[in-house]
């Protein structure tokens, strides 16, 4: 033992006077880091004072480590050759291991090392595996002490994952959830859902600037900023558009990005200046995304395909459990504005539809009452049902929504008469005129004009559930209800499955208590007589069925068959 501590005290002796020489050497001075032993010695005091448990140990080398550490950041900033990110790294685990015997501002000095160092030379594999381990190590440590830091910092960290793709995957997952805060929750998903178009915009500036390890992205931001702001007062005050002004816009090998890719300047920056919105029907986004779709994808960008879809994932359920109604609420216009502008990838555009729309189903049933406070976008979308195969999807799912939750319930009955109004009105449009869905074109094969109708018909056969399930929760609408199903039964265009529906619907509704079995809302805390709570089907015997279930078969109900004797399980064989 002694000799141990007599061999520790020679260590500690010599890569003190070794640090004190690094810091008093003017060759090293403007680059510390480009001497590897200066490193070592970081690390190997580090680990000598967490042995020792010595705050005079700590106090003797603090000094010396904190001059080193202004001289890295300094080096940074002057864009030597040299990286300085895993020196920083070292000495800001040494802040944040002993910031309370020498009283060191760490946050002060994290919100540095990510301005300074991280912001440039987060395209280096070797700074940013080191980055996210350390962040990971000190994770406990950051969510405690400094909330603040990995929310303002998001958009970096993005643009780190998105850069160097799926290695890092799963140690930047661990630290996803300390991403997530009330400041940085609405702003993180349209940054989540843009991440392939963010690789897009970091390459585009990779091959008209150069690498990117050792520029900072955002000083290139700051600097295009005015000539962008210059180009859209002329758009909209001239009439011309960006693209009009040629060569006004720089040159071609500059450090600038091109004026016309202005949602590039928002995706590229470094920290949360909250939510803003993007651009996406500019010509200049348009055409940067009608490359990317035309030319051959990047092994970033198909990286970036693959991750995106499984950190939303993370992030709805992270919104589900820990996010509060209000900022929820908030969130679900988003989804349904982002639904239909999503990198035009096939397959990646289904995976994150797909995950917006479950989501946004689930708001709604453990919140029913977000349908009624947020009806003037769902009204806005069911308006929009026609435009393109995506936006009908929306709607039918939306449709679903107001039926089977009432509209919000019974207590929004003004805001249940408003849906309702929408939803006869997308019926009546449908009756009224010969438009087949989306957009007539004559030179479409049968085909597509099969797929047109079909899909009609699916929209609409939601509608009249939804009309006749908001009627049947909200009775001061059932005769606007039988208007409607009325016309629709009574029509001679009708698709023969609306037709059919709109006919069961109808007969349902001259047996009130039936109806209210089958089309009210199951979240009622209150079951009307007759009304089977179908969650409980495996518990209920055959007596608990309304007669109208088991059709015309005579005699009556026996009592020792449950739900599972007649509605067979999916892992049941079908019968021949």
């Amino acid at each position: 033992m002694e000799k141990e501590s007599e061999n520790r005290d020679k260590d500690w002796d010599y890569h003190l006077r070794s640090l004190s020489q690094s810091a008093r050497d003017s060759t090293l001075a403007n680059d510390p880091a480009s001497d590897p032993s200066v490193l070592h010695t970081v690390k190997k005091l580090h680990e000598i004072c967490k042995a020792e448990v010595s705050e005079d140990l700590i106090a003797r080398v603090y000094p010396q480590i904190n001059k080193l550490f202004q001289r890295a950041v300094a080096a940074s900033l002057s864009q030597t050759r040299t990286s300085n990110g895993l020196l920083l790294l070292a000495i800001l685990q040494f802040f944040l291991d002993f910031r309370e015997s020498v009283l060191h501002d760490a946050d002060a000095s994290l919100r540095t090392f990510f301005r300074s160092c991280l912001s440039r030379e987060f395209a280096d594999p070797v700074v940013a595996e080191a980055t996210i381990d350390f962040l990971n190590q000190n994770r406990t440590k950051l969510l405690s002490t400094f909330q603040l830091l990995l929310p303002q910092f998001f958009p970096l960290l993005l643009k780190l994952i998105a850069w160097n793709g799926l290695k890092l995957e799963k140690s930047f997952l661990k630290i996803f959830p300390g991403v997530m805060s009330p400041g940085s929750f609405l702003p993180l998903f349209p940054s989540l859902v843009d991440l392939p178009i963010l690789v897009v915009a970091l390459e585009k500036v990779e091959r008209s600037s150069g690498s990117l390890i050792g520029s900072s992205i955002a000083s290139i931001q700051k600097s295009t900023a005015p000539e962008m702001l210059l180009a859209l007062m002329d758009e909209a005050y001239t009439g011309s558009t960006i693209e009009d002004r040629g060569g006004d816009s720089g040159t071609e090998n500059g450090n600038n990005i091109d004026v016309a890719d202005s949602i590039f300047l928002d995706l590229l920056k470094d920290e949360n200046d909250g939510l803003v919105e993007r651009q996406w029907t500019s010509p200049g986004t348009a055409a940067a995304l009608q490359v990317a779709t035309n030319t051959p994808q990047s092994d970033r960008l198909r990286q970036a395909l693959q991750l995106t879809p499984r950190i939303l994932d993370i992030y709805f359920r992270l919104a589900l459990r820990d996010v509060n109604k209000s900022l929820t609420c908030a969130l679900v216009p988003l989804l349904m504005s982002r639904n239909s502008t999503i990198f035009p990838d096939k397959v990646f555009s289904y995976e994150v539809r797909r995950r917006l729309l479950k989501f946004m189903l689930a708001a709604f049933q453990r919140s029913p009452e977000f349908i009624a406070l947020l009806k003037k976008p769902i009204i806005d979308r069911l308006g929009e049902a026609y435009e393109n195969p995506a936006k009908m999807e929306l709607a039918l799912q939306l449709c679903w929504a107001i039926g089977e939750h009432g509209g919000g319930g019974r207590s929004h009955k003004d805001a249940a008469r408003e849906l309702f109004e929408s939803l006869e009105l997308l019926l009546y449009e449908n009756l009224s005129s010969s438009r087949l869905g989306l957009n007539q074109d004559s030179t479409l094969g049968s085909t597509n004009t099969t797929f047109r109708k079909s899909s009609q018909a699916r929209l609409l056969c939601f509608v009249v559930t939804a009309i006749a399930k908001l009627a049947t929760n909200h009775r001061e609408l059932l005769p606007r209800a039988h208007v409607s199903l009325g016309k629709v039964a009574r029509s001679r265009n009708a698709d023969m499955r609306v037709w059919r529906r709109a006919n069961d619907y109808l007969g349902l509704m001259k047996e009130p208590a039936i109806c209210k079995s089958i089309l009210e809302p199951p979240s009622g805390n209150e079951l009307s007589p007759g009304t089977v709570n179908w969650s409980e089907g495996g518990s209920k015997m055959v007596a608990h069925i309304p007669f109208y279930i088991l059709s015309e078969q005579e005699g009556p109900p026996f009592h020792d068959f449950s739900f599972s004797d007649i509605f067979p399980s999916k892992e049941s064989e079908p019968i021949s």
